[in-house]
């Protein structure tokens, strides 16, 4: 049977239908949330005079210093630390893990591996200079178990010289379980009962408001993230924030400034507006992009590919996962997200090296804010199981348009059968 535009539209049309009672509960979660933003917007006495930014050193802003407030109050830390300067999610963790780790000190993370653009930061070699291998940080990782944290080996690798315990919340490039918050409660919970002054630090990338509860009301002690994720809401251009407790972010605030100006300085020119609004908009922006996510993992299961998380799963993070049986299935799948995209439609993506990236990747991005994966994106690297991360989607009809339009690229090459 041929496949029509109108049948390939009445497919993703039932497939919507099926799983409308999750789409109905990921709006309760957007609620819960919005709730908390709104709150703190309140209770900060936001105002138009706070968008006005400043220039030069900064001093004296106050638009950016409520700003950090209200992610205090939502992330419900002691401080934050909320600033263009911070230029991605990798280098917001990098800025925590510079600052806080010593000669002598340990790093473990117990998520297993982190994200492949952290390789130079933690330090492959000798040659990485300025990584935490250069500074005399010793550094381990320990893999999950069955997707589950492994107590028992995370309590006997941890030693005197262990410093801070690191946790990627979201699964990255591999094939691992995002971990939830009530699992990483549970984790840290018991290093905190031994061993009460290790520093919990929680990579929060891709989880912002994806759940009702942060990491830090699981116990962490600081966490990161970037703007052009999910907290940034589609229109913050840039910047990376960090909360946790107020002595480390006061550290980490000196290693983003110099020691004894910390978050004193630093200009916010013209991004006030756009970080706030993006907050504001948060909430509602990430499960558009949640529910997408269901839809896109409903929707290519029918069709045949493997689908991680699956639709009816517990998530706490954007990023859904599709494996597909061949580089050329997984190729065609990216380009078409790119052909749906509302930027560069007409720019073909293929597969290349990328810095930070050990294989050569191919990446569907055709977004507003270059980079920006609370948009609606698609990459993965060129290597089995030809896995392609999909993330973002401000609003839910673009990724019913993107998912439409590859089902149809797709059928009629004969990749799929639907």
């Amino acid at each position: 049977m041929e496949y029509t535009e109108t049948d390939i539209n009445q497919l993703v049309e039932e497939a919507i239908e099926e799983i409308d009672p999750i789409i109905r509960e990921n709006k309760k979660i957007a609620r819960r949330n919005f709730r908390k933003v709104m709150q703190a917007f309140h209770e900060n006495g936001v105002a138009e005079s706070d968008f006005s930014g400043t220039t030069g050193y900064g001093y004296d802003d106050v638009g950016r210093d409520k700003l950090e407030e209200i992610y205090r109050m939502v992330f419900r830390s002691e401080d934050a630390l909320v600033r263009s300067q911070i230029i991605s999610g990798t280098h917001a963790i990098s800025l925590v893990l510079l600052a806080l780790l010593e000669a002598g000190d340990e790093l473990i993370y117990i998520s297993g591996e982190p994200y492949d653009t952290l390789a130079k930061v933690i330090g492959s070699s000798d040659k990485d200079i300025g990584s935490l291998r250069e500074k005399g940080v010793h550094y381990r990782s320990i893999d999950l178990v069955d997707d589950r944290f492994d107590e028992a080996a995370i309590m006997e690798a941890i030693t005197e010289r262990t410093k801070m315990i690191a946790i990627q919340r979201s699964r990255g490039y591999s094939m691992r379980k995002s971990l939830t918050i009530s699992e990483m409660e549970a984790m840290i919970q018991r290093i905190k009962a031994e061993y009460p002054d290790i520093i919990v630090f929680v990579d929060n990338c891709y989880g912002e408001f994806v759940e009702t509860r942060e990491p830090i009301e699981a116990g962490a002690d600081v966490i990161a993230g970037s703007l052009i994720k999910n907290p940034g809401g589609g229109l913050a251009k840039m910047g990376g924030y960090i909360a946790g407790n107020e002595d480390l972010v006061t550290r980490i605030s000196y290693r983003l400034t110099v020691p004894g100006i910390g978050k004193e300085m630093g200009a916010s020119l013209n991004a006030n507006t756009d970080m706030y609004q993006g907050f504001f908009m948060a909430p509602h922006a990430v499960v558009e992009s949640l529910n997408g996510a269901v839809l896109t993992s409903h929707l290519l299961s029918k069709a045949g590919l493997k689908t991680d998380p699956a639709p009816d799963a517990e998530r706490t993070d954007l990023i859904q996962s599709v494996s597909f049986n061949t580089e050329a299935e997984m190729i065609t799948f990216t380009q078409m997200i790119q052909k749906a995209s509302p930027v560069n439609s007409h720019f073909l993506p293929v597969p290349d090296d990328i810095p930070g990236y050990e294989d050569p990747v191919i990446m569907a991005a055709g977004t507003f804010v270059q980079g920006a994966s609370l948009e609606l994106s698609a990459d993965g690297p060129i290597r089995a199981p030809y896995t392609v991360f999909v993330q973002g989607g401000l609003v839910f009809e673009h990724i019913v348009h993107a998912l439409e339009t590859a089902l149809l690229e797709m059928r009629e090459k004969g990749m799929i059968r639907i």
